[in-house]
C-alpha cells in the first residue's frame, strides 16, 4: 500500500539574533526533529526516516520556509533509499522538496545521499523560491545503485527562482528508461555517484568566481545571477562528498545577508 506524507518546517527570526522553529510537522515516514546547531546563529532541523521510504507508489513531500532574517540548516541522519514497490502495478514514487527563503534569510539544505536501489522508480522535484536578498546553500547527492547492484530509474528536476525570476531550471535522468547515453563517456563515464552544490548569495552581485575545474571530476560554473553551481561525479559516495565539501569551503565568504 502506497503512502502519502508531507513534513513541514518553518524558521523565524527570534528578535535576539537567533532563529526559532515554531513549526516542525512530521508525517508518515518523515519525522522531523530539532537538533543542536554548531553555530548559535542558526537553527537546525533534522529529518529522521521513521520507516522504509520512498517505495514504489509513495508520494512524499517536505516543505521548508525560512521567514525574513531567519537562518536555518536542514539535514538528515541517514541516506534516503528509493526501493521498488510491493507489486508490479505500484508505479513510480515521487519526492517533492519545496523551499521558500525570505528577505535577508538563509537556508542550508544539506540532506544525506539519495540511493536509487535496483528496481526502484523515483521522480524527485526540488523547487526553491528566494527573495532578492535571500541566501541558499543546497546540496544534492544521488548514488546509483547499492553496492554491487544496478541502479533503479531516477529522474530529478531542480528549479530555483529569485525575486520572481528564473535562476536555474535543470532536469536529469538515470537508469532504465532514461534517455540513451546517460552512462556514456560524455555524461557519467561509469561513475555511480553524482551530485551538485548550489550557492545563491547576494554578495555575488559584486563579482562571481571564475569557472574552473575542482579536482578531476568536478566543475564550478557561475550562473547568470548571484549564484554558483558545482557539479561533480565520483566512483562512490565518500569521494563525492569530499569534492562537494571542498567546494563549499572554498565558496564560503561569511556573508550574512541584510539582517
Amino acid at each position: 500500500m502506497s503512502v502519502s506524507a508531507t513534513a513541514r518546517i518553518t524558521a523565524v527570526a527570534d528578535g535576539r539574533g537567533g532563529t526559532a522553529l515554531p513549526v516542525l510537522e512530521s508525517d508518515g515516514p518523515l519525522a522531523v526533529r530539532r537538533t543542536r546547531s554548531p553555530d548559535p546563529a542558526y537553527a537546525r532541523a533534522t529529518v529522521v526516516g521513521a520507516m522504509s521510504a520512498p517505495l514504489g507508489g509513495d508520494r512524499l513531500a517536505i516543505e521548508v520556509r525560512a521567514e525574513d532574517c531567519a537562518r536555518v540548516t536542514v539535514d538528515s541522519v541517514a541516506a534516503t533509499v528509493a526501493l521498488p514497490g510491493a507489486g508490479p502495478d505500484a508505479g513510480p514514487a515521487s519526492y517533492d522538496v519545496r523551499l521558500r527563503v525570505g528577505e535577508g534569510a538563509e537556508l542550508r539544505w544539506l540532506p544525506e545521499q539519495l540511493v536509487s536501489a535496483c528496481g526502484s522508480e523515483l521522480d524527485m522535484t526540488t523547487r526553491a523560491e528566494l527573495a532578492g536578498t535571500a541566501r541558499l546553500v543546497l546540496r544534492e547527492e544521488q548514488i546509483l545503485g547499492r553496492h554491487g547492484e544496478r541502479t533503479g530509474r531516477l529522474s530529478t528536476h531542480l528549479t530555483v527562482r529569485r525575486a520572481g525570476r528564473p535562476l536555474l531550471d535543470q532536469q536529469l535522468a538515470y537508469g532504465p528508461g532514461a534517455p540513451g547515453g546517460w552512462d556514456g563517456a560524455a555524461v557519467l563515464g561509469g561513475h555511480r555517484a553524482v551530485g551538485q552544490l548550489l550557492v545563491v548569495d547576494p554578495a555575488y552581485d559584486d563579482g562571481l568566481p571564475a569557472p574552473r575545474l575542482i579536482g578531476p571530476t568536478a566543475v564550478l560554473t557561475p550562473l547568470a545571477g548571484p549564484a554558483v553551481l558545482v557539479t561533480a561525479i565520483a566512483a562512490d559516495a565518500r569521494l563525492l562528498r569530499t569534492a562537494l565539501d571542498e567546494a563549499l569551503e572554498a565558496l564560503q565568504n561569511g556573508s550574512k545577508g541584510v539582517c
